[in-house]
């Protein structure tokens, strides 16, 4: 077909007639016509003089017969749009209050040339108003064809009758919340209530009752149990309001469709992974295999793995398993497989026949088991050969040096495996997108470890596919339950539930832990217990995957409908002395109101600027200077744009993966609010937890989602060196987020979109690390008294009595109506309790000495791990010690109880009956603290020939009280011996 050359027409697409001499504003003989008819003689964008377009220069000559020069151009101001970061962010709340209190929210600029514009008496652009009636005529018009297509189409009665229900089910919520009965939650609050009151008349009585003899040792118990009082209602309050949520999978599918016209959103996968090494890729590997093979369409799935370490292995081993996928996926999908991971599928000790019916399913199984053990040969080969690199570096197979060969300065790589245009399944069907990502890296530059990583994939999968939701696993962490997304879904696209909901929270869930769990890996306690608490008030926090995003929310907007301001009330308590008049606004209130309606303008824009042209678009992301908060990149840009998501039509596919390099270089987030207040969040070691308080801050919601089969698995460090190794990661960016400008304590108050109980659960979430100080103190009293033959606590009165007892059950019917209300096992409560304790006086006091001394001297101190010990049985692992400091604390504070409880019973056998009774409360707190360490002590003494460490523990102590006992009675020396020993003793031999 050839081309006329001629542009289009801004406002209908045929054949320009006219163009203005000074923007080239272009529109047809129809359209100008029409302007005519309404007076409207010159442009109107700036007011120039209309002419017949040029194709060559795309100038015009002056059109006589419709272009009068009576009208001179207005002067117009263009309202700048307000950068979302400077929206959002509080750091740059001060400079906002220098400007005047008319314009401090939106200043009105003066732009010559083309970005004047023509205002109409209401101070509105007059070829806003053109295009918004432009777009109405449209709208009219598809109404009406619509119309007439509804009716050619109409089905028969009988159809209509037989989808009733099918349509019944569409309209219908896809979730709802249940909430936990009254039966169950009346008493637990009640409970909670009064051990708050019974705690503060303990408090008022170990005040009030000093014990002078040990006041030192009196004075550090006290301040103890008031921090250990405190920690608990940061705890203990946020778990008001816990709630339970139910999906309607079905449901959606009936709203939605299903396969190729289904109208389900797509989804963005990101996999992140660093060192192959360290991380198996078989286990990645397994981790993308299950994500290609999940139950949702596949051209609405893509999968996106950074490799942040640049390893020709990861590279490899992923062109593998793409090759690999083209006959797993349709196996899976023809038999719902279920886990599609084929490692965790295979290795099931479960009937695999059962539900099986079709015919060929063994013989079908047997082959790709076999396909899969061919597969993992070749991965082990490749692993095999990267032990050792090459002196010149690696090669590929084409000859050419491998790029990531230095992982510290290197180009950005990209490589697309899978997706319409590469290779199909074996079947023929079209597979999910595949893409790998390596960031450029660059001496001198910081790249902000895996929050800048993901940030990379934010962009680039912004440039390629740009769906609207984003769901990100640790390479470890594999789709168990494939309807997973599905689950997502109910909640994101349901119109009523998913307005303002940034994220989708799943818990984690582990293979591979002991039985008994020792070091409470599966985080019972935390996962489903604390989260649901938290779903019923603004949402469960972020805890780093299994977390499907609204990618509008990494972008920095807040939610379309944020909740109303606070009024203010100053002269609300004296209103009976003084006349009611209008309240002035201090300069704080109109600055957060024009916080809140510069966001809704930003929401606004989004919606409305889909429907501008080219030309227009491009000015307005101009004018609300994009470029500073989203980088230099005109195709990322316009993508934000898109609440719906989808690549901009404007794009050109040709150049999408030059673009894509382009958003992953090194110097791109420079000067820039990535990692500031968009995608993830700088400035701590757990990201995760910075990134959704923020969200809720700007007004966002989450929910937490518990499917039946849990959505996703992963693996977890069972051994004790490796627990506390994670957990002191943990405790170091709870650390660092104390010590930001990003702290609960004092961040967030400007908008007011916090709710109390949620601030209250994340200034636990930064504190709790604090709490290692008094918890090793404590753990220390007892055996201090035993050794000293002090006490803390004077001779209890009744009153006292009442008040110890009154604690005490308190904590036990806490704890006993929390069990009931959340199903958790005893087991699982008693080791969380355990763990709580082994952590507290070994990975979180390290971690608050390295957060000081990174935040005060600039140290980075690490604690090296060495092996010493390995087991290849079941949960061998478990039997692995690895000697580390952080093992130093909990194993001194064990010795020094232990010989506290020794020297306490021989104290007691020197001194008489009378010193017994004092003796079993002193050895009861040291038992205390022996049985929490106990899986502590497991740990430490390891298999030990499969000799139960009970039994090791429980003889050391009798062996130590006997020989004592022994000592003390002495059957072998007679009495008159013993005389003469007593009358010797009073002479000087």
């Amino acid at each position: 077909m050839m081309e006329s050359g001629v542009p289009p027409c801004a406002a209908c697409g045929d054949d320009a007639h006219a163009a203005c001499r000074a923007c080239s504003y272009a529109l047809c003989k129809a359209c100008l016509d029409e302007d005519a008819a309404e007076g409207r003689t010159t442009c109107a964008r700036c007011g120039g003089e209309y002419g017949a377009p040029d194709p060559a220069h795309g100038q015009g000559a002056v059109v006589e017969e419709e272009v009068e020069e009576s009208h001179e151009p207005a002067a117009g101001g263009v309202r700048e749009r307000v950068t979302m970061a400077s929206q959002l962010s509080d750091h740059q709340d001060e400079g906002v209050h220098a400007r005047t209190m008319s314009t401090h929210a939106r200043t009105i600029s003066s732009v010559s040339g083309v970005g004047s514009e023509l205002n109409d008496e209401s101070g509105k652009p007059i070829w806003k108003n053109r295009v918004e009636s432009w777009k109405e005529k449209k709208k009219e018009k598809k109404a009406s064809a619509k119309k007439a297509a509804a009716k050619a189409q109409a089905p028969p009665v009988e159809e209509q009758i037989m989808d009733e229900k099918d349509l019944t089910d569409a309209y219908e919520p896809l979730s709802r919340i249940i909430p936990i009965s009254k039966n169950k939650l009346t008493p637990y609050r009640a409970v909670i209530i009064m051990r708050l009151v019974v705690l503060g008349l303990f408090f008022h009585y170990r005040i009030t009752n000093p014990v002078y003899s040990a006041f030192g040792l009196w004075m550090t118990s006290v301040i103890c149990e008031i921090w250990f009082g405190f920690s608990w209602i940061l705890d203990q309050f946020p778990k008001w309001c816990p709630i339970n949520r139910e999906t309607y999978v079905d449901r959606l599918i009936a709203r939605y469709g299903d396969g190729e016209d289904s109208g389900l959103a797509p989804v963005d996968f990101f996999v992140s992974t660093v060192d192959p090494l360290k991380e198996p890729p078989l286990i990645t590997a397994n981790t993308v295999l299950s994500i290609l093979a999940v139950d949702y369409p596949v051209e609405k799935i893509s999968c996106y793995v950074s490799d942040d370490g640049s390893a020709m292995l990861t590279f490899e081993s992923l062109a593998e398993t793409a090759e690999f996928a083209r006959r797993w996926v349709p196996f899976c999908k023809k038999y719902s497989i279920e886990p599609r991971a084929p490692e965790f599928y295979f290795s099931q000790k479960i009937d695999y026949l059962k539900d099986k019916i079709h015919p060929s399913f063994v013989k079908e199984r047997r082959a790709m088991k076999r396909d899969y053990e061919e597969y993992k040969v070749r991965i082990n080969a490749l692993v095999a050969k990267a032990q050792k690199t090459p002196e010149e570096g690696w090669i590929m197979q084409d000859g050419t040096p491998w790029p990531g060969n230095n992982p510290r300065d290197h180009p950005g790589m990209i490589q697309v495996f899978l997706g319409e245009t590469g290779a199909r399944d074996f079947d023929g069907n079209e597979l999910p997108r595949l893409v790998y990502v390596s960031r450029e890296k660059r001496p001198g530059y910081q790249h902000h470890k895996k929050a800048g990583a993901m940030n990379a994939l934010v962009r680039v999968s912004a440039v390629l596919t740009n769906a609207p939701y984003i769901l990100n696993l640790d390479c470890d962490h594999y789709v168990n339950n494939s309807k997973a997304v599905r689950e997502a879904m109910c909640f994101m696209m349901d119109p009523s539930v998913g307005r303002d909901v940034c994220y989708v929270q799943f818990p984690q869930r582990f293979d591979g832990i002991d039985r008994s769990d020792r070091y409470a890996n599966r985080n019972v306690v935390f996962f489903d217990v604390n989260m649901k608490g938290l779903d019923g008030l603004q949402g469960p926090v972020y805890v780093g995957t299994g977390c499907c995003f609204y990618r509008q929310a990494l972008y920095g907007y807040g939610p379309p409908s944020l909740p109303a301001l606070p009024k203010s009330s100053v002269c609300s308590w004296c209103c009976c002395c003084c006349p009611k008049k209008k309240a002035e606004k201090s300069e704080k209130e109109m600055h957060r109101d024009s916080r809140r309606e510069d966001l809704e303008s930003a929401i606004f824009n989004l919606r409305e600027i889909d429907n501008y042209d080219e030309y227009e678009r491009s000015m307005l992301i101009s004018q609300m200077s994009f470029e500073k908060s989203f980088g230099l990149s005109s195709v990322f840009i316009e993508s934000t744009l898109m609440e719906n998501g989808g690549v901009p039509e404007s794009a050109n596919p040709s150049t999408l993966i030059k673009e894509a390099i382009h958003v992953i270089s090194c110097g791109y987030e420079e000067k820039t609010e990535w990692g500031k207040e968009i995608g993830w969040i700088y400035g701590s070691v757990t990201e995760d937890i910075l990134t959704g308080f923020k969200m809720h801050c700007r007004g966002w919601r989450s929910i937490y989602c518990m499917p039946i089969r849990p959505a996703f698995k992963g693996s977890a460090p069972i051994n004790l060196s490796d627990r506390l190794h994670q957990v002191l990661r943990w405790a170091l960016g709870s650390v660092e987020i104390f010590l930001s400008r990003h702290c609960p304590l004092w961040y967030g108050y400007g908008g007011g979109r916090l709710k109390w109980l949620q601030r209250l659960s994340y200034i636990n979430t930064i504190v709790y690390p604090f709490t290692s100080l008094p918890l090793i103190a404590y753990c220390c009293l007892p055996a201090i008294c035993l050794l000293t033959g002090k006490f803390i606590i004077p001779t209890l009165s009744n009153a006292a009595t009442i008040w110890f007892l009154g604690l005490f059950i308190s904590i036990i019917v806490t704890s006993v109506l929390e069990l009931r209300w959340s199903g958790i096992g005893i087991e699982d409560w008693w080791r969380n309790e355990q763990f709580w304790v082994i952590g507290g006086v070994s990975a979180h006091l390290f971690a608050v000495f390295q957060g000081i001394l990174k935040m005060i001297a600039g140290l980075d101190t690490n604690f090296t791990v060495t092996a010493k010990a390995t087991d290849d049985t079941e949960f061998g692992e478990l039997y692995v010690f690895k000697w580390t400091t952080v093992l130093i604390p909990p194993t001194s504070i064990l010795v020094l109880n232990l010989v506290g409880v020794v020297a306490g019973f021989s104290d007691a056998l020197n001194s008489g009956y009378e010193s017994w009774g004092p003796l079993f409360g002193k050895v009861f707190f040291a038992m205390w603290v022996i049985m929490h360490l106990y899986p502590f002590l497991k740990g430490l003494m390891g298999r030990q020939n499969r000799t139960p460490t009970i039994v090791v523990l429980w003889s050391v102590l009798l062996a130590s009280v006997f020989s004592l006992l022994w000592v003390k009675i002495d059957p072998f020396i007679g009495s008159s011996e013993t005389t003469t020993t007593n009358s010797c003793a009073n002479f000087d031999c």
